[in-house]
């Protein structure tokens, strides 16, 4: 793992990804030690988080978590879900984020010297190569420990360094024996009920 303590670093966090990738190997992150973590590591400028958010409900799972970051250094991007109904007559409510977090990458390449994306989705090969060639190096978080791996071989291929969030355990993730306040879990934490696949939940009609 290379990171340099004069590079201009931002993260980019794709919330539900994160997620699913945390669930899928039992790994509680604490947001707060992550952020601890690259402020140590570089010349920390901004982490950005993208998560979608249900309106119409009166209480979300998910707010606890984006306000607890919003008020300690994450700068948040958020944008309501949509709701429709499949051919199978299922309640489906869709909230992908790879079009904002794409836009912010290329917005900024140009001004960072690294980036470092929290996502394995492949469909983020494209922007990570158009980052580089406006001379970002770029880093890619998630890990292959899974089964399925729940990083997308191409996505790992074209990043400069790939990092195995395992490898980041003794760093980011939460101390049970700690003592300090910490934020909620996961983004889609109460949400477990639900199907939740590319960044659609599914529910019952």
């Amino acid at each position: 793992m290379h990171f340099n303590l004069n590079e201009r670093i931002a993260l980019f966090i794709d919330g539900s990804n994160l997620y699913a990738t945390a669930k899928s190997i039992d790994f509680d992150i604490d947001y707060k030690r992550l952020l601890e973590f690259f402020k140590e590591q570089s010349n920390f400028i901004r982490a950005y988080y993208y998560t979608a958010l249900i309106d119409d409900q009166e209480y979300s799972p998910i707010r606890p978590l984006v306000d607890w970051l919003d008020y300690n250094g994450y700068t948040m991007v958020t944008k309501p879900t949509k709701e429709f109904t499949d051919s199978a007559g299922r309640r489906k409510i869709k909230g992908n984020m790879d079009i904002e977090i794409a836009i912010d990458m290329m917005e900024l390449a140009d001004k960072l010297d690294h980036m470092v994306l929290f996502s394995g989705d492949g469909d983020f090969r494209r922007v990570v190569e158009a980052a580089q060639a406006k001379g970002a190096r770029v880093s890619v978080i998630s890990t292959v420990k899974s089964n399925p791996p729940m990083c997308a071989d191409e996505l790992r291929r074209q990043a400069d360094q790939f990092i195995d969030i395992v490898e980041l355990k003794d760093q980011i993730g939460r101390d049970h024996r700690s003592e300090d306040v910490s934020p909620p879990v996961g983004p889609e934490e109460g949400l477990e009920k639900e199907e939740f696949e590319e960044n659609i939940l599914v529910t019952s009609a």
